[in-house]
């Protein structure tokens, strides 16, 4: 691989492209993938709940990445397994990154189709932010950070300017009664509310550059927290402004909510477009970051250079872009990647971790 540890990212970087990689496209249909799960107005708990389950995964991951400090999740767990079986773990996870990409990319073309560029074609939205995306990950692991941290304060001020300017149309008995159906609502709605934290792996991937990799606990937890503090304002205001009925008949409800308002006199007066754009920025986050993992992982399987790869993947990624034919297909798709993901991150570095432990100690 051309990637080194000399190409190292600060602890501040590393959080921000933790917190860029969940805060996608996700956070647009959070609450209502969380309340049709529930039927109840406490997805804000189960929010929470996942949340708290992302960290403690995230903290064995971390736990793991310490015991090899200058190898990424590619090759360490190649040398705790056997190359065989851990080039299969590899293709794994380079598959889920890959699927990942892809799928942040047509979720951006759907949304900016429906609100923004209704009628352009969906091969012309996808090819500018696939090659745009190339161009920038050829630059290495730093020049992402960079990018990632122009981006991140501007979602964060424009995010809390369009939730605190809707708050006029909020209502706090929608919220009520707390925890009125008990806790089997809340129980039954974590698995979803935990998928949505999905991105926080890439810290497997990236702690080989980090700077000052002490600070890695710290960084994960900062990096988780933040989303789950956007997630939780997120879900509470949402349905407090719709209801639980209002969300679940809304494909995009955080849209439907500021397009329900509007702030007379200001140079904007509605704001959903500008969201949209906003946000297209944190979906490019997340195919970045995924882009570059799966470059980084096929340069590992098959020994050859990383570039070489950036180049390779391209047209695929397109391809499986353009595979899902309706929204449906794409939610459908975007829920199978998730519990993919899940399955191989919250069991497989849990798993290594022990076996490493075991293999160290018979040494």
């Amino acid at each position: 691989m051309n990637q080194t540890p000399v190409d190292k990212i600060s602890s501040s970087q590393t959080a921000i492209i933790l917190i860029n990689m969940m805060l996608a496209a996700g956070i647009l249909t959070l609450p209502r993938v969380a309340t049709e799960k529930m039927m109840t107005p406490d997805a804000w708990i189960t929010v929470i709940i996942g949340g708290l389950i992302s960290m403690v995964i995230a903290l064995v991951m971390v736990k793991l990445c310490e015991r090899y400090p200058d190898q990424t999740f590619y090759q360490y767990n190649q040398e705790i397994v056997g190359k065989t079986i851990g080039s299969l773990i590899n293709l794994a996870v380079v598959v889920y990154f890959l699927l990942l990409a892809a799928l942040e990319i047509r979720i951006m073309v759907e949304t900016t189709g429906l609100f923004l560029l209704p009628g352009t074609p969906t091969w012309a939205m996808i090819m500018p932010f696939i090659w745009i995306g190339l161009y920038l990950t050829l630059g290495g692991i730093n020049a992402v950070a960079r990018l990632l941290e122009i981006i991140f304060p501007i979602t964060v001020l424009f995010f809390i300017l369009v939730v605190f300017l809707g708050l006029k149309i909020f209502e706090l008995d929608n919220l009520r009664p707390v925890l009125g159906m008990g806790v089997k609502p809340i129980v039954d709605g974590v698995p979803a509310t935990a998928l949505s934290y999905s991105g926080y792996e890439i810290i497997l991937i990236i702690y080989m550059f980090m700077k000052n990799k002490a600070k890695a606990k710290k960084v994960v937890l900062i990096g988780i927290g933040v989303p789950l503090i956007f997630y939780a304002i997120t879900v509470v205001v949402i349905i407090g402004a719709l209801s639980v009925e209002g969300v679940l008949s809304q494909t995009w409800p955080v849209l439907t909510f500021i397009r329900g308002y509007e702030i007379k006199g200001l140079f904007f007066e509605r704001f959903d477009s500008l969201l949209l754009v906003i946000w297209i920025m944190e979906i490019f986050s997340t195919f970045i970051v995924s882009y570059f993992a799966v470059a980084m992982g096929l340069a590992e399987v098959f020994k050859k250079d990383t570039k070489t790869f950036y180049w390779a993947i391209l047209p695929v990624v397109y391809l499986i872009a353009m595979t899902p034919e309706n929204i449906n297909s794409l939610f459908a798709l975007g829920d199978w990647v998730s519990k993919f993901g899940l399955l191989i991150f919250a069991t497989i570095p849990g798993l290594l971790l022990l076996i490493s432990f075991v293999r160290r100690e018979r040494a």
